[in-house]
């Protein structure tokens, strides 16, 4: 992991002021639990300030009037441990300069999208200054305001929102989100395998060049290997 890191972002600490350095890196894995493990790793190794922001919870009012045993339920500590794709975790660390993800379509006429990709130049209490560093907008500094998030996943069997920043930070993203980017150098971690056939496909198309590559497959054990699954063997017959 501590080359694959040094492959995609060399010289870290030296270079991380640099406003294009985070625009054309980044790690990929394909569960959410990995990217949030490596993510936290790097924030770790940052330089600056950590500033956590914390989140705050309740049932929606449609939810409590259908059924008031909700309310009692599903306590704020409960509401705080839930962990959903698409949706900000309670607790959101971030330092200046830190690369995050917008999670949220906010302004879609500033860039302001779902997978816009920004880099921190200001924390305050209620708003946070970030700087576009994908898409067309870039180096446009933009606010991003603290707001009320529903989880969209329909397996959530009760309604809540979660006032926070519509924020990720993203040293690393899955394999899903990184759709749409085209990078220069890319990490491809597979500490377990791709869901779909079509993830490996993805995550090897965002790359400009063979040499801006390289990847990490760990076999059932934990070890390092080579393999990985494939379907159709036989286009490796002729090679």
């Amino acid at each position: 992991m501590s080359d694959l890191i040094d492959f995609v972002y060399p010289s870290l600490l030296q270079l991380y002021k640099d406003k294009d350095y985070f625009a054309e890196r980044a790690i990929l894995a394909p569960t959410n639990e990995v990217v949030q493990e490596i993510n936290e790793r790097l924030l770790g190794l940052f330089p600056g300030e950590e500033v956590e922001y914390l989140s705050s919870e309740s049932i929606c009012q449609t939810e409590e009037a259908k059924n008031p045993s909700n309310g009692k339920l599903y306590s704020p500590n409960v509401l705080n441990g839930l962990k959903i794709s698409g949706l900000p975790n309670h607790r959101l660390v971030l330092k200046v300069g830190v690369p995050v993800m917008l999670l949220r379509n906010i302004y879609k006429h500033n860039g302001l999208c779902n997978g816009t990709r920004l880099r921190i130049t200001k924390l305050y209490r209620r708003v946070v200054e970030a700087e576009i560093i994908s898409g067309g907008n870039i180096r446009t500094k933009m606010y991003i305001p603290w707001i009320s998030l529903t989880p969209s996943n329909k397996r959530i069997t009760i309604k809540f929102q979660r006032r926070q920043f519509p924020l990720s930070v993203c040293f690393v993203m899955t394999i899903n989100k990184s759709q749409g980017q085209s990078l220069s150098r890319v990490g491809l971690y597979l500490k377990c395998r791709v869901f779909l056939h079509g993830q490996l496909y993805v995550a090897l198309s965002r790359v400009k060049s063979r040499v801006g590559v390289k990847l990490i497959i760990l076999d059932k054990d934990g070890n390092v290997t080579n393999k990985t699954n494939v379907v159709y063997k036989e286009v490796f017959s002729k090679i």
